[in-house]
């Protein structure tokens, strides 16, 4: 078994973004847009496939209901959890569209995307991103190896310079986490 291998990557990986300035001042920005999002009554919406769209889910839920702070709950969706929907614009459309009909039919100037592709290629990613630019939303990257198309499509592109999924997304729930305290805090105190 490689269970200590499995922890000092994660570990190793973890310390290495403590000294990556663009890591670093990416995750700020972002910190920065959604909060000024939040404070402008505006929503934030997540796009992602497998286990990116778990982190959606996981990080919608943390700013809808509460992170660590008993407060008003602040408007944030995961745009997969609709499966009639999703299965239905597959079906009609292709997979490719599913997140950017949906960017389309609810994003409105102001809001936030905030997608997650650990490889940054996704196609229905891609076009979400580039649906929810046309409509003045802030568009917030979270990827992985080189960063991919997204690194250069998004507003804010955080990129978890690693090759291997796994690891990837264990900084991106981090990351996620980091994001939801900090625009807590920003918005209702300690």
């Amino acid at each position: 078994m490689n269970i200590k291998q499995f922890i000092q990557e994660s570990v190793t990986l973890k310390q290495s973004l403590l000294l990556n300035e663009d890591y670093l001042r990416a995750v700020e920005q972002a910190v920065t847009a959604i909060t000024q999002a939040f404070a402008d009554d505006k929503k934030v919406f997540f796009c992602g496939n497998g286990g990116s769209a778990a982190d959606c889910q996981h990080l919608s839920a943390e700013f809808s209901g509460r992170f660590k702070l008993d407060r008003k709950p602040l408007y944030a969706e995961a745009l997969h959890v609709n499966t009639s929907y999703l299965t239905a614009v597959a079906n009609d459309y292709s997979f490719a569209d599913i997140y950017s009909r949906m960017v389309e039919a609810c994003g409105r100037c102001g809001d936030v995307l905030v997608a997650i592709s650990t490889s940054g290629n996704s196609e229905n990613i891609l076009r979400a991103v580039k649906q929810a630019k046309t409509q003045g939303m802030t568009t917030i990257a979270f990827t992985g190896r080189d960063g991919g198309k997204l690194k250069s499509l998004a507003d804010i592109n955080i990129l978890i310079p690693h090759s291997d999924t796994a690891r990837i997304q264990e900084c991106h729930i981090m990351t996620g986490h980091i994001i939801c305290q900090e625009v807590e805090t920003n918005l209702f105190g300690n």
